[in-house]
């Protein structure tokens, strides 16, 4: 789903990606840790063009992210090329970014509408099931201001889900939310890892780490260090730098 070649990123004179290379295969959920500052959250921001990359490659489901190859040249898409692409990968941020003057149903159906062309009655009948999923049924006409931090993280993921993405990227999702919120968003995000959705996930939940993902990556300084199966990572992690960052959270 994912295939990321040499990787670089660059803001002004700050490389914050220094040659990234990784697949993550169809159903795959891959957990990215690391200090702040390592570049995490850039990484996933480049993976659906909202950073353009400086050097190297990404693919996402087959296609390169934000250009094209035409020969031996590659030219960057249009926007309304890119908002298409970027239309299939979902993405839920630290703020939860909801329309403050629309319902949780509001917020769900608007994508769908204006971006996918569905019909009113197709997005209504797809919102009022995802909010239900995420447990949200009786809250549905409720504004964001009437919800609590995890409640409107939930709407952020059925908002995102509602665009049928091929691939889900978190980027931090819970560490905005206050401690007895958290685990009600971890149990949305498990319930769609054991769905078999493609997830990459930005987090500083161990626990989460641990138990959904099918890879956990460790980056330190715009580079991937370590990689392996939750198990071997927490277990027997094979860097000092893991072992250091590991030690203060765990």
């Amino acid at each position: 789903m994912i295939k990321a070649q040499s990787v670089h990123k660059r803001f002004g004179h700050i490389e914050v990606l220094k040659g990234i290379s990784l697949e993550v295969q169809r159903g795959e959920v891959v957990c990215l840790l690391g200090a702040s500052g390592s570049g995490k959250s850039t990484f996933l921001r480049c993976i659906n063009h909202l950073e353009k990359i400086d050097a190297g490659r990404l693919w996402v489901d087959g296609h390169m992210v934000g250009y094209k190859q035409m020969g031996e040249r590659i030219h960057e898409l249009r926007d309304r090329e890119i908002c298409a692409r970027r239309a299939e990968i979902g993405m839920v941020f630290q703020r939860f970014n909801l329309f403050g003057h629309m319902t949780a149903l509001g917020n769900v159906i608007e994508a769908p509408i204006h971006v996918r062309k569905m019909s009113r009655k197709q997005a209504l009948d797809s919102a009022r099931e995802l909010l239900r999923r995420v447990g949200l049924a009786e809250r549905m006409h409720a504004y964001p201001s009437q919800l609590s931090g995890g409640q409107q993280q939930r709407v952020a993921i059925a908002r995102a889900l509602a665009m049928q993405p091929k691939l889900m990227l978190f980027d931090e999702p819970t560490s905005a939310l206050d401690p007895e919120l958290v685990g009600e968003v971890l149990e949305v995000m498990k319930t769609l890892a054991q769905e078999g959705m493609t997830m990459v996930v930005v987090t500083h939940e161990m626990g989460f780490a641990r138990e959904a993902a099918d890879r956990v990556l460790m980056m330190e300084d715009g580079k991937i260090i370590e990689e392996g199966t939750p198990e071997a990572f927490f277990n027997h992690p094979r860097e000092e730098r893991t072992r250091q960052f590991l030690s203060k959270i765990l």
